[in-house]
């Protein structure tokens, strides 16, 4: 059993650094090339929907040059993010709040999305300056001023999401640890099934990902029933 869609939290690429005496730069940049062939990987599974938090709102609160850094190795991956697309016939969408960042990181943002909007493969999601409370309030806020009336269903709401075209998340796997969501798609991850590895992202190989996909495999989901 495939899940259609596969929400990871990349966790550890700054313990990553640190446990090598590197910048923390550094471990940025290795996540990014693990995110690269993960995504792969994902596509070849059978996966249809991927949704990776690569930025939350909180962490633009981090120190300012490391936040900087972030943003610059954002910018600088999307090329090789074109390649991906184009070489596995992935679409790209970035979600989140991205009028935080500059001009030019946000006309390359939208230059990606384009190209790959005609692709037929597994659609890629990238939240960036993502929360998942802030985009509960965004959708309610939307649905009081574009819905004529008092009350609206899930679905609808569901329709005001950023991943309003994509099912509900089946399953979410955490690197590095911790035992949480952090505020990634809390409603449409209601009824997903939680994988948690203390494997650092930077570690995450090809092989941990086959095992979190067995282990969802080999569940049984009553949705709630």
């Amino acid at each position: 059993m495939i899940p259609q869609h596969v929400g990871i939290i990349m966790d550890g690429n700054r313990r990553w650094a640190k446990k090598r005496l590197l910048p923390v730069a550094m471990g940025h940049k290795k996540g990014a090339e693990v995110f690269r062939e993960r995504v792969r990987d994902l596509s070849a599974a059978g996966v249809k929907h991927a949704t990776f938090y690569a930025l939350s709102t909180e962490n633009l609160n981090r120190e300012k040059g490391e936040v900087n850094n972030l943003v610059r190795l954002f910018e600088s991956q999307l090329d090789d993010l074109e390649k991906i697309v184009n070489d596995e016939n992935i679409r790209v969408l970035f979600i989140g709040d991205l009028s935080v960042f500059p001009d030019s990181l946000r006309e390359k943002i939208a230059k990606t999305q384009r190209g790959s909007a005609e692709r037929t493969g597994m659609t890629c999601r990238i939240a960036v300056n993502y929360g998942a409370k802030a985009e509960i309030v965004r959708a309610v806020g939307k649905a009081a001023s574009s819905l004529n009336r008092k009350t609206f269903t899930e679905q609808e709401f569901s329709e005001l999401l950023y991943t309003k075209d994509a099912p509900d998340v089946d399953l979410i796997i955490r690197t590095g640890g911790e035992k949480r969501l952090s505020n990634f798609l809390l409603w449409q991850a209601a009824y997903a099934e939680l994988y948690f590895t203390d494997i650092l992202w930077c570690d995450f190989s090809g092989e941990e990902l086959t095992k979190a996909l067995d282990d969802y495999a080999g569940r049984i989901r009553r949705l709630g029933k």
